[in-house]
């Protein structure tokens, strides 16, 4: 019989096998200092989400400006805290805390895992200490004071003039981000089934990454970067907005919107990606008066097609009670034609996807005229896609004491288009 010798580690004491499990710790904590565009192969947490998600036919969960404010939720034995004060002329409720029901595993593991990262330190500051109070008035904004966000927000380094840019790997971009930002993977299951949290999944291919806004407009604001590793430019598509609204649905939650922003729209990234936080109160624009526009037959569904009336910006609304694929491509394809024309846009998912919300925007346009009212320049917001929505986020404390609805409609009317260019947005949306 032929003998051999196989080289062993020895162990000494139990001071060195604690030194190599420390070892491993440091090798784990490494992983999550590199960045992004390294993540392959790293472990990160999975959310599992069905390939066919069931039609959702609730909408209008905070009903209209002449209704009811609190949306209809079925059970609040669960809830997150949030900060929405009511409207008072001394702000005296700024502090006043309010409560968000939590509706499925996707809001509780997205809540946890911010929570983590927020002990760990990784958000440049602490958003729940933002002062905010509703504006006293018919519309109901909802005013913060965010001077973090105006002093550490990282600045926008492509031009402003155009929607359709390519991808540029010098600049800013979610693949030179840190692994520790990463909250989970959110990929459609292999097996049919949805709604599944798996602890350690090693990632391969291009995945969807959920991610930690480190400047942050609101408690559990989160970033949705759909495959990160593909380096998509800021441009919406069927299938990466179909993936936005399968997170909504998956949250189930009212209380929880998803935003984007195009090019020339204050998206300051040139990287594909959707915003989304959680706010206990209504946003003034998915309360706004609609008027009928058309019904269109998409696919296996029928999408109702309204416009705003009475609210200071022109836009489009979508509502659907049919498959998600069927909205994806309709508005999908809205984004496309509207990057060809090169007309900057803001949108809006609310009501677990069942509505979108599709909104041109000229602010940039009007800012590079010198169109703009002083105060307004002075004031230094520029109004994406939340402050198109009625959520608006101050960065001096005179302009926040001193704001108010007249204001507020003032600003947002500048970002408005021009009847001939909405007429063109109608025309694009019917095609």
């Amino acid at each position: 019989m032929t003998l051999s010798i196989v080289k062993s580690q020895t162990v000494y004491s139990l001071t060195q096998l604690q030194d190599d499990d420390q070892s491993k710790n440091e090798e784990k904590v490494d992983s999550s200092e590199k960045p992004i565009r390294q993540i392959l192969g790293a472990t990160v947490h999975l959310y599992n989400f069905a390939p066919k998600v069931n039609a959702i036919h609730k909408i209008r969960s905070f009903g209209s400006f002449t209704d009811m404010v609190v949306p209809d939720v079925d059970n609040e034995s669960e809830v997150i805290s949030s900060h929405v004060g009511d409207s008072t002329d001394e702000h005296s409720s700024e502090s006043s805390g309010q409560v968000v029901p939590q509706k499925s595993l996707l809001d509780t593991l997205i809540l946890a895992e911010w929570e983590c990262k927020a002990e760990e330190g990784l958000f440049r500051y602490d958003v729940t200490a933002c002062p905010t109070h509703t504006i006293e008035g018919s519309y109901g904004f909802i005013a913060q004071l965010n001077e973090g966000r105006a002093s550490k927000k990282r600045p926008t380094e492509f031009c402003v003039d155009k929607v359709d840019q390519p991808f540029d790997e010098c600049k800013f971009n979610f693949c030179k981000a840190m692994q520790k930002e990463v909250l989970f993977a959110f990929e459609e299951s292999q097996y049919g089934r949805g709604g599944e949290f798996e602890e350690a999944f090693v990632v391969s291919g291009s995945p969807n990454l959920v991610v930690i806004n480190v400047s942050p407009i609101e408690y559990g604001h989160v970033l949705l970067v759909p495959r990160v590793l593909d380096n998509l430019p800021q441009l919406v598509t069927p299938d990466t907005l179909l993936l936005a609204l399968q997170f909504a649905q998956e949250a189930n939650n009212p209380y929880f919107r998803i935003g984007y922003n195009s090019l020339g729209a204050y998206a300051t990234i040139n990287h594909l990606h959707f915003q989304a936080y959680y706010l206990s109160a209504a946003m003034p624009l998915e309360r706004a008066k609609t008027t009928f526009v058309s019904k269109k037959k998409v696919g296996h569904s029928s999408i109702r097609i309204e416009k705003l009336v009475d609210y200071p910006v022109d836009g489009l609304v979508f509502e659907s009670g049919g498959d998600p694929t069927d909205m994806a491509n309709l508005i999908g394809g809205l984004c496309q034609r509207l990057a060809v024309k090169n007309i900057p846009h803001n949108m809006l998912i609310v009501d677990r996807g069942a509505r979108v919300f599709l909104v041109p925007n000229y602010f940039s346009q009007r800012k590079a005229r010198n169109e703009l009212p002083q105060d307004v320049l002075d004031s230094q917001v520029d109004p994406a896609v939340f402050e198109i929505s009625g959520h608006m986020l101050m960065k001096r404390k005179e302009d926040y004491d001193m704001l108010d609805e007249d204001w507020v409609l003032k600003l947002l009317k500048c970002a408005s288009v021009s009847e001939d260019v909405f007429d063109e947005v109608l025309d694009l949306c019917l095609l």
